[in-house]
């Protein structure tokens, strides 16, 4: 006896019949033979919460496929020139600070303002961070980076024309950081977006070029100023920044895709967690030490009877430690634990200025404990370099 086929029954069989129609649609494979489900794209069998248990494992698989080499050495030789074209010209302003000492170029300025016009350098550097952040975000890094090219030789090339100390402030200080700023920042998620194996190796190279273009600059700005003058030492690494710095920002480009999220360019909530102020105090104390350091070596030098071209060599010799000691620091760090590095060479830095800066009164001693300080000094940078 045939039983009567009730409306939800029918119903039923409806959407049965819909469900296999569909997978059979999804599942027919490809010129390479996969189908959608094998393939992991979203369905009636493949749905928004499977695919959302998948992606971690997915994003595991996705740091097993970076190039770890081909254009990412590309990449490495940019962030290697900018470092050099920003960082390594704020790494030589030793020079200029005991050119400023040593003449009376603008009256009434103290060595105090001579100072803060080079701390002014890496203070508005990050105080730009997050601007930096959200102009890279909105308009893409190429714009910000060019921007900042450009803001930073701008920041040169007016303090050429500076007739009074604050003048400077505004150029050689906050023009160049803000400039550095826009060029540092958004470069600084490129390469791990290339190398996965090798990523220490390369962002060794990269970070040695601060040290590289202090060395550059140091001797280099110390024989524009004996030779053209003061304005015209600041002209010519105006332009050279603006020409390199833009070159290298057009080589810059995103492996993938980056994602946009909807978050705080900067969360204060942050602040709240303990760990997050005991690195920031770290950061401080580290930070404080390492711009006194390479700031004021070149006037002690002068304060002990050296010449203003022995002057620029001890700064030169500073810069040249750092750019053997930064890769190292950097290769340790992801050898051994990187709190324990960090600390290490914090302390280490502490002793040696101890024990060989204070009673250095020689050439010699001056040198030896500049090239030993510089290779651990600014460890802090080292951070960002290491895989979590």
């Amino acid at each position: 006896m045939v039983q009567p086929v009730s409306g939800q029954s029918k119903l039923h069989n409806h959407n049965q019949g819909l469900y296999v129609r569909v997978k059979m649609q999804h599942d027919i494979p490809n010129g390479r033979g996969e189908t959608a489900s094998n393939r992991g794209e979203n369905g009636p069998w493949n749905p928004p919460e499977r695919m959302a248990d998948a992606r971690p494992a997915e994003l595991d698989s996705e740091q097993e496929r970076l190039p770890d080499g081909g254009y990412g050495w590309v990449i490495v030789a940019s962030c290697f020139t900018l470092n050099c074209f920003t960082w390594g010209v704020t790494s030589s302003y030793g020079v200029y600070l005991s050119h400023y000492l040593s003449s009376e170029l603008f009256p009434g300025a103290t060595s105090m303002d001579y100072g803060l016009i080079g701390g002014f350098n890496f203070a508005f550097a990050m105080i730009f961070a997050p601007l930096a952040t959200y102009t890279a975000h909105r308009f893409g890094k190429r714009g910000a980076m060019l921007a900042g090219a450009v803001v930073q030789s701008a920041g040169l090339i007016s303090a050429s024309f500076a007739s009074e100390v604050r003048h400077l402030y505004v150029t050689q200080g906050a023009l160049v950081g803000a400039g550095i700023g826009l060029v540092f920042v958004p470069s600084l998620p490129v390469l791990s977006q290339w190398f996965s194996e090798k990523r220490s190796v390369a962002n060794g190279i990269s970070s040695a070029g601060s040290g590289v273009g202090g060395v550059v600059f140091s001797w280099g700005t110390g024989a524009m100023i004996r030779s053209l003058g003061l304005s015209w030492a600041l002209r010519a690494t105006g332009l050279a920044t603006l020409v390199a710095n833009a070159a290298a920002t057009l080589l810059i480009r995103d492996q993938r895709r980056q994602a946009r999220p909807n978050k705080l360019v900067l969360d204060v909530q942050l602040l709240r967690k303990y760990e997050v102020s005991l690195l920031l105090l770290w950061a401080f104390v580290s930070m404080f030490g390492y711009i006194t350091l390479l700031f004021s070596l070149a006037d002690f030098s002068r304060s002990i009877g050296l010449s203003s071209a022995q002057a620029t060599d001890v700064t030169g010799v500073l810069n040249l430690g750092t750019a053997v000691g930064r890769p190292l620091i950097g290769i340790a760090s992801d050898r051994f634990r990187r709190i324990d590095t960090a600390g290490m060479l914090t302390l280490l830095c502490g002793i040696i200025c101890f024990a060989m800066w204070l009673p250095a009164t020689t050439f010699a001693s001056t040198v030896a404990f500049a090239f030993i300080c510089g290779a651990i000094l600014g460890v802090f940078w080292m951070g960002r370099y290491v895989r979590k």
